[in-house]
């Protein structure tokens, strides 16, 4: 039986289009409006939302509430209890950084759309059984780059698998990874770092954004 695609192609879609997902770890709820607009005005699309805080689903109801334009999705989703209130909080879509199986099956149970995070041929197997074509590439900056991702990619290329590599990312290397024909969309943390959210910089995020934006429309 071959299962729907745990991530719709309207919703890869987007992406690709935003080239770059913002991961953002939100201590104050306050904050996560002020962010999403800012990085909605400079051109990036999508956010991930990390569930790495207490505060992370109450980040996600007030941007779905407030920035409806940007596409707001969950990070660090680690058990079925994230998945749910994920969900519950109204994420369009959920990333994780490993492969569980429990947590594929809890993603595809209560329909939320999901990328797992994937390292090996191994991982990208386990996505695939449990219908996940689009996957996180983590930790990317320790992987060898590109050209390691789409020598791994390439048995698996036939299948429509596209991959959001995140983590050790920055501007300066963004061109590279958009360059590589198996990446759907770059994610990374260096848009809204944990120094400009707490001073409440928004213009610095705003530029960070736009300047990321540029990249990713080069690409096109």
């Amino acid at each position: 039986m071959t299962l729907k695609p745990m991530l719709p192609d309207a919703l890869a879609g987007r992406l690709s289009r935003s080239g770059v997902a913002a991961v953002v770890t939100v201590e104050n709820p306050d904050d996560a409006v002020p962010i999403a607009r800012a990085l909605l005005d400079g051109g990036v699309g999508a956010i991930e939302l990390t569930f790495r805080t207490a505060r992370a689903a109450e980040a996600i109801r007030r941007i779905r509430a407030e920035v409806p334009d940007i596409l707001a999705g969950a990070g660090t989703l680690l058990t079925r209890t994230h998945v749910l209130a994920a969900l519950e909080a109204g994420a369009l879509f959920g990333v994780a950084p490993g492969c569980n199986p429990a947590t594929l099956a809890a993603a595809r149970e209560c329909g939320l759309p999901f990328a797992p995070g994937v390292m090996t041929p191994t991982d990208i197997e386990i996505a695939l059984e449990h219908g996940c074509r689009v996957l996180k590439y983590f930790p990317a900056s320790n992987l060898a780059g590109p050209s390691a991702l789409e020598t791994m990619a390439a048995p698996f290329a036939h299948l429509g698998v596209r991959f959001i590599p995140l983590g050790g990312i920055n501007l300066a290397s963004l061109p590279q990874w958009l360059a590589s024909p198996s990446v759907l969309c770059v994610g990374g943390s260096w848009l809204a770092p944990r120094e400009i959210i707490q001073r409440q910089d928004w213009a610095t995020l705003r530029r960070n954004a736009e300047l990321a934006a540029e990249v990713a429309r080069a690409r096109k």
